[in-house]
């Protein structure tokens, strides 16, 4: 249920009215707008007169919400969330992340290298594996916490925040430094994860599942949400379809307008785990802009030839810089 109440409706009234909905057993999510206060009602909302709320003094408007996502919900919070990733980086509102670095962390030399490469082309956020989700238990399954400790000098040599795959909860206390803890696909679903996940604050790079749909996703969310992390950002990374032969995923730009309209949260698109192929990358990535994305997800390698992991569909350093420049023009042409 959403109250939506009065521009002339008083703090001290607006407290009083939360505080005696919160007796009846329900949670408030209050959302304070430029020009209006949502109060997003959370529960069995169906033991509260509507009628009675609507004749509040203060109360403008009551609605059901019928949606299964409440707190992710667009319209319990009209206005577009902003994640802050550090004092200077932010996603959403505005703010446009691009998140570029290895599929994997493979050794200091290469992830300082890289880091210092996609800063220096416009990059505001560092990816890398530190924990890998393989197929085949004979793949690079990563490094580790020895991966994130590498990450965290990378992060000292460039000052770029750290965004870094998280898979059993019981590593959680290795991510201390993590500036964004992502949960892949494989995760997506894995609900004690979310719920641990959602006792803490950092941001969460929440990716949609392999086959998951928006109402999943948003789902997923919800329970990260649901226990006290609003600092949440969707990502778009393809789904599986029956085209596997000349993509490796089929990615879904239709899903970051769909986000939009139903969701408060930034949506940022990872257009190399979508194609597969490094050939793509750019053409996806400058349509995802072009849709409305609030940032991208980039793979970027020093020798991807030569990679652990995923080098089809990584770009190299030179690529990068020459499609950041792109990006840069797309944003400037749809403010």
């Amino acid at each position: 249920m959403i109250a939506v109440l009065k521009q002339n409706a008083s703090p001290e009234r607006t407290q009083m009215l939360i505080d005696w909905l919160k007796r009846q057993g329900l949670d408030v999510h209050v959302s304070q707008g430029e020009f209006k206060t949502v109060l997003g009602l959370i529960g069995n909302t169906e033991k509260v007169d509507m009628d009675m709320l609507r004749s509040l003094d203060i109360v403008d408007t009551v609605t059901r919400v019928s949606d299964p996502f409440k707190a992710v919900n667009r319209k319990f919070h009209p206005e577009n969330s902003v994640v802050r990733v550090s004092e200077d980086v932010a996603v959403g509102g505005g703010h446009f992340g691009l998140i570029a670095g290895p599929c994997s962390v493979e050794c200091c030399e290469q992830i300082t290298y890289v880091a210092q490469r996609v800063k220096a082309a416009g990059a505001n956020m560092l990816r890398g594996g530190s924990f890998k989700p393989r197929t085949s238990p004979y793949d690079f399954q990563g490094l580790g916490g020895g991966g994130i400790r590498l990450l965290t000098e990378a992060k000292k040599a460039t000052g770029l925040p750290i965004v870094t795959e998280i898979m059993d909860i019981r590593t959680l206390d290795l991510f201390e430094d993590v500036d964004v803890i992502q949960v892949g696909a494989r995760n997506t679903q894995n609900f004690d994860l979310l719920k641990e996940l959602g006792k803490t604050r950092k941001p969460i790079l929440l990716k949609r599942g392999l086959a998951g749909t928006i109402k999943e996703l948003l789902m997923s969310a919800e329970y990260i949400i649901a226990n006290g992390n609003e600092n949440v950002i969707l990502c778009e990374r393809g789904i599986r379809t029956y085209e596997s032969t000349y993509t490796r995923n089929t990615l879904d730009l239709s899903a970051v307008p769909v986000l939009k309209e139903l969701t408060h949260l930034p949506v940022v698109v990872d257009p190399s785990h979508a194609t597969g192929k490094a050939s793509l990358v750019g053409s996806m990535a400058l349509a995802a802009v072009a849709a409305g994305a609030d940032g991208l997800m980039i793979e970027v390698h020093n020798d991807p030839l030569h990679a652990l992991s995923d080098g089809a569909q990584s770009l190299t350093p030179e690529a990068f810089d020459d499609l950041a420049k792109r990006i840069l023009k797309i944003r400037e042409v749809l403010v």
